[in-house]
């Protein structure tokens, strides 16, 4: 694994351009050795518009799903196995379900469901903040290694607050890891080449954890099922862990979503005056396992009577949540190649 350690003063006189970029949709993994602290950060763009634009959310929508994938990418690519990692929302909010899937090791994809009524209300009335929008409910988030191997899933209240507010609950309550995360979402539009708006979309998040090396106040490392120790025991704040999140807490939404703002930038203005060191990204991409030969397989297993049951019209149309493809086929079609 390649690693870039800066060590700078007040005066930050670093070269960022002898770093390699990491570029848009790659998760940047760093340590920032004297706070006891490792994270990642991650610059979503080609991707998060490939998966919003499938679908055609509401903007408030979108950007709640954006924050999602954002979460669920810097959490996701912290697995040290093939597996999947599954960040889900119910709630008794407008938007009452969210669903991000990522397959290791660089698959996304995500769709959410809501009640068109209620989110054009929140628009009308200014509340689409991501609280407003979920309301009250359950984030589980979901490790699963395999047919093979025990599936973990891990659940916290949704009682009003963002997906930041409930990351840090999940992490101390569940996982005893101090953490901290930043999320930010935003549409750019601009002129298209026929002179009608384009909307584009950018996201960007941080995350940090406190993980001190010395063997008496040594945490889990990473998610469940990963490579980390069980152990769970009492946190105390130090000078080291405070600090690291008061530097956190100064990245602004516009940072974190600037095009023009590489992330390994963004995290040498946080970080270098207490030595930052980078390790190579991890990349990411929209990519939907949904197949004609997986619902051809599934709709084989279904007896005569009730193929058509659910064929309309003669046909069998099936839609992908995820990616919004459309598959059609004929009961006949089906018992005739069984």
């Amino acid at each position: 694994m390649t690693t870039i350690h800066f060590k700078g003063g007040a005066s930050g006189a670093v070269d960022l351009s002898a770093v390699a970029p990491a570029g848009k949709d790659a998760v940047l993994p760093f340590a920032v050795e004297t706070l006891d602290t490792r994270g990642r950060a991650l610059h979503m763009g080609p991707a998060l518009n490939e998966i919003l634009s499938s679908h055609a959310y509401p903007a408030p929508v979108s950007r709640l799903l954006g924050e999602m994938l954002v979460l669920t990418a810097l959490l996701g690519t912290s697995l040290k196995f093939d597996g999947r990692f599954i960040l889900q929302a119910q709630t008794d909010g407008p938007v009452n379900l969210l669903v991000v899937d990522f397959q290791t090791p660089s698959n996304l994809r995500a769709y959410a469901r809501f009640d068109d009524a209620a989110v054009e209300k929140a628009e009308r009335e200014g509340r689409t903040r991501p609280e407003d929008l979920l309301g009250k409910g359950v984030l589980a988030m979901t490790v699963d290694q395999g047919q093979h191997m025990q599936r973990y899933q891990g659940m916290v209240p949704l009682e009003g607050a963002s997906l930041e507010e409930v990351a840090h609950a999940y992490f101390v309550q569940s996982e005893q890891i101090p953490t901290r995360v930043r999320l930010g979402v935003s549409e750019l539009v601009s002129p298209g080449d026929d002179g009608a708006p384009l909307s584009t979309w950018q996201a960007g998040g941080v995350l940090v954890q406190f993980l001190p090396e010395s063997e008496e106040r040594v945490k889990i490392r990473d998610l469940p099922g990963g490579d980390g120790d069980d152990r769970a025991f009492d946190h105390e704040e130090d000078n080291a862990w405070t600090e690291a999140q008061a530097l956190l807490s100064t990245v602004s939404d516009e940072e974190l979503t600037d095009p023009d703002i590489p992330v390994e930038t963004l995290l040498f203005r946080l970080f270098h005056e207490q030595g930052l060191r980078l390790f190579s990204p991890q990349k990411i991409a929209a990519h939907c396992s949904c197949s004609g030969e997986t619902i051809w397989a599934v709709l084989k297993g279904m007896s005569d009577d009730e193929l058509h049951d659910i064929a309309k019209d003669g046909k069998i149309e099936v839609k992908c949540e995820f990616c919004a493809k459309d598959y059609s086929v004929t009961a006949e079609e089906i018992i005739a190649n069984r």
